[in-house]
């Protein structure tokens, strides 16, 4: 498996494509819109590419993709709009992808980049019904105990740190819970997303006026006629003419 990768960079010598083999590893994982370090010429750092194609191989001799880093945020929809960006506005696809891209995700620098977090959150391993039964013959005891099992029976999956805050609990009691086979705290990662408290207002098509109209209608008719020409808009500053 090939896969044809755009170098993450604003070099036009390098707005092409690039084949890297990929690795049994990450068959099966790698589609069209991944991030991936790949080694690249005689650079010591990876380098960051994105995958815009897959075929079975290539006519050259390639090396191997390094690193799948998954992003989520692209796929083969929008590498196709990207192309068509890069090939209307004459820039590298690169930058056009960037742009799709969450604030923080795109930096060169790795140690750089808004990276997920890893959190540990914990879970019951007893049923509930030999929870009460401990309860009832006073083998579960303890009152910070007893309130950190029933905030977990109503919660599948809860932080420690929240288990501790709202439970009103500590550490070492939920370690305790542990110990005794009642908890399980298990530590995962988290996708940070920028975007996640934001609230986007999407954006409405300004109403023309009666000028602005005719001068889009004009300008409107030149392109369906496929007449090139320049058109000169006069206007105070701030009158939209953007």
């Amino acid at each position: 498996m090939v896969v044809e990768v755009i170098i993450s960079s604003n070099a036009k010598d390098l707005n092409r494509i690039f084949d890297y083999n990929v690795p049994a590893k990450y068959v099966g994982t790698i589609h069209i819109g991944s991030k991936i370090l790949v080694p690249f010429g005689t650079m010591k750092r990876l380098q960051e590419g994105f995958v815009i194609g897959i075929k079975d191989k290539s006519e050259y001799k390639i090396k191997d993709v390094s690193k799948v880093e998954e992003v989520g945020e692209l796929n083969e929809e929008k590498i196709i709009l990207a192309k068509l960006m890069a090939h209307k506005y004459f820039c590298n696809i690169s930058d056009c992808i960037k742009l799709m891209l969450p604030p923080g995700t795109t930096s060169k620098n790795i140690d750089n980049r808004i990276k997920d977090k890893s959190m540990k959150f914990v879970y019951l391993l007893k049923s509930y019904e030999e929870i009460e039964e401990d309860i009832e013959k006073k083998t579960l005891k303890s009152e910070k105990q007893i309130r950190s099992i029933k905030f977990l029976m109503q919660n599948d999956e809860v932080l420690l740190s929240e288990l501790i805050a709202f439970a009103e609990s500590s550490l070492s009691v939920i370690k305790t819970l542990e110990k005794n086979g009642y908890v399980e705290i298990v530590e995962k990662e988290v996708n940070r997303n920028p975007f996640k408290n934001k609230n986007i207002i999407p954006t409405k098509n300004l109403i023309l006026t009666k000028e602005q109209q005719n001068a889009m209608n004009k300008i409107d008719g030149a392109i369906v006629d496929n007449v090139f020409k320049e058109f000169l808009i006069h206007g105070v500053t701030g009158s939209r003419k953007d």
